[in-house]
């Protein structure tokens, strides 16, 4: 694991080629097969050197959770395991899953349909930063760990608090679910000056490889939750500013304060500097986990 450009992909080949293992995925959007550019999925080379699970074998029609990925990651697993005695690799940088495949989900509550409808008319109508104030008061410790320019996500933490009159932090307290497997946790680090390099140059290569038509030919989609990923929504608010219209929050830039995106040289600053933060709420979420080797 790591945070985004940190190197995952390399290094878990190598270690894949090492064990005579495949490399199982654990990332929340290069599951889906419509999103190659703006998600780093490995390139022809990567994935014929060995191969992959959970690479874009999903549709961003469905909806696919971490909840299914606990039970598809770990059946997989098992299958793999009763091949022989041998160690498996997995790469990816989705906290959330890593998390569901090595500890097991918590027993949220169940979604309030009627809240969740008024919670996410007011995400359109009032933005989500709104939304993100109101749950910093109620839950501070959820607002340390999500991405708050999600909408989806914001909603549901907000939608538990008020359904629960509990936090939402406070249903992370499950027991670790028993594993049949020992699991070993390596973490990529680098510099602070050479991951964002590293980010920067990433998107600029997404821009020089079509990340721009990959996005319009995902237009109609744009309101699943696939798609409220750092790389789409940013372009998604260049195309509303050269149709006319006003970006709203939901889809536009992440920060109230950015503006209409005028321009795909404005589009690629936003994407890097979102993706640097995203860089580092992925190091945020992993600093509580002791288990972690870092190198």
């Amino acid at each position: 694991m790591g945070p985004t450009a940190s190197g995952k992909t390399d290094l878990a080949i190598e270690k894949a080629k090492e064990y005579g293992s495949p490399v199982i995925s654990c990332d929340s959007r290069q599951i889906f097969k419509e999103m190659t550019i703006g998600t780093a999925v490995p390139d022809a080379s990567q994935l014929q050197a060995v191969k992959h699970y959970f690479i874009q074998d999903h549709s961003v029609t469905e909806d696919y959770t971490a909840g299914k990925y606990e039970m598809e990651a770990n059946a997989l697993v098992q299958k793999l395991f009763t091949e022989g005695d041998r160690t498996l690799v997995m790469c990816g940088g989705s906290g959330f899953y890593i998390d569901a495949f090595c500890k097991g989900l918590d027993d949220f509550p169940p979604a309030d349909q009627a809240l969740r409808a008024e919670l996410t008319a007011r995400w359109k109508a009032e933005g989500v930063a709104a939304l993100a104030e109101e749950l910093r008061r109620l839950d501070p410790e959820t607002c340390e760990e999500i991405d708050l320019s999600n909408g989806q996500r914001v909603v549901r933490a907000l939608e538990v608090c008020l359904m629960t009159g509990r936090k939402f932090s406070s249903f992370k307290t499950a027991p670790l679910r028993k594993r049949d497997f020992v699991i070993e946790k390596i973490g990529i680090e680098r510099p602070r000056e050479e991951l964002y390099r590293r980010i920067d140059s990433r998107v600029l290569k997404m821009i020089e490889d079509g990340l721009v038509e990959e996005v319009r030919g995902l237009v109609q989609y744009r309101e699943r939750p696939a798609l409220q990923t750092v790389g789409y929504k940013e372009i998604f608010a260049w195309f509303d500013y050269l149709d006319g219209k006003v970006s709203t929050e939901g889809w536009g830039p992440t920060s109230p304060g950015d503006g209409p995106v005028t321009s795909l040289e404005r589009a690629v600053e936003l994407i890097q500097r979102n993706t640097r933060h995203y860089a580092r709420r992925q190091l945020t979420w992993w600093r509580r986990d002791s288990t972690i080797k870092w190198v």
